[in-house]
């Protein structure tokens, strides 16, 4: 008995006869009920009586098994970044470039991405033999990369995000560099697809790179001396956070790791703008003119809540 074709799967298949709709598939059953419509507006090139052609199979919105020559824009195994165009409870479809988008359950996916992002997937086929989809695209990337010899220290680079962990974000660039983000280096949330950029901050012995999203040390002294800054002059001058914080309440509160908090607090200290007692830091009366002259005065009255988050 003849198997019978499944959705979501590529097949060649030969053409029986023709219709005003396009052309019929041979469905490989012998009853013509089966036979495949090969629309004309899915065929991407003329087909004749006894062509031979490979097809992408999907169903009609009444359930009818149907054909079209658009094929997926990558290969089983290869990676792709592409959109999501639609969500179900089960899982989403991104567009591959056939006539309608491929599966990607639940279970492959990172995260939860949203209808008009674009996340980075891989390509392969599923038990039944079904085109599905997969955001565990780490092998493949590896296999995909080329060592950043070209790049430079310091320099800036972009690219896709392809996963989060524990500790941190991994991206690809268009250059094919692999590269790695410390949670440290982060100077805000970030996800898995979205298109980040940062600064080279060195270079594998394995052709790969680190990268950060702060500022060289120099300007971070600035830009979080400020805001700093600006938080104390928006709370009556005070805050409960010292260098004798912890990391992950100063990285929750800030965005930005101990070590660049002190030294923040240290360039403050040495202008004379803070000082610290018994785990708080105040501002000094040259820091608050410093605050009401950054800001105008717009933030005079500040506020009058007094946190106790240590």
């Amino acid at each position: 008995m003849a198997t019978a074709l499944a959705e979501n799967t590529i097949a060649t298949l030969k053409v029986l006869r023709q219709s005003e709709q396009g052309a019929f598939l041979d469905g490989g059953t012998g009853n013509t009920n089966d036979d495949i419509l090969l629309h004309r507006d899915q065929q991407t090139t003329p087909v004749i009586i006894g062509d031979e052609v490979t097809v992408f199979l999907y169903k009609d919105p009444k359930g009818r098994m149907t054909a079209s020559m658009r094929l997926p824009a990558m290969s089983v195994g290869q990676i792709g970044y592409v959109e999501v165009i639609n969500r179900t409870s089960f899982g989403c479809f991104v567009e591959v470039g056939t006539e309608r988008g491929i599966f990607m359950p639940h279970a492959e996916m990172r995260g939860r991405p949203q209808v008009g992002e674009k996340v980075w997937v891989r390509l392969y086929e599923d038990k039944s033999g079904r085109l599905a989809v997969s955001m565990d695209v780490d092998d493949a990337m590896r296999r995909a990369a080329k060592p950043a010899e070209a790049a430079v220290l310091g320099s800036e680079i972009r690219g896709a995000i392809y996963n989060i962990t524990a500790e941190g974000a991994f991206f690809i660039t268009p250059e094919r560099w692999l590269a790695f983000i410390h949670r440290s280096e982060m100077t805000r949330s970030l996800k898995v697809g979205e298109m980040v950029k940062a600064r080279v901050t060195y270079k594998r012995e394995d052709g790969r790179l680190n990268a950060s999203m702060r500022p060289v040390k120099e300007a971070a002294l600035v830009s979080d001396g400020d805001t700093l800054l600006t938080y104390l002059g928006q709370r009556n001058g005070r805050m409960p956070y010292s260098d004798k914080s912890a990391s992950d309440i100063i990285k929750a509160k800030f965005g930005f790791s101990k070590a660049a908090f002190k030294r923040a607090i240290g360039h403050l200290m040495k202008d004379g703008l803070v000082y610290q007692e018994e785990g708080w830091t105040f501002l000094t009366d040259k820091g608050k003119e410093a605050f009401l002259k950054a800001n105008d005065g717009n933030n005079a009255k500040g506020h009058h809540e007094e946190e106790c988050e240590r």
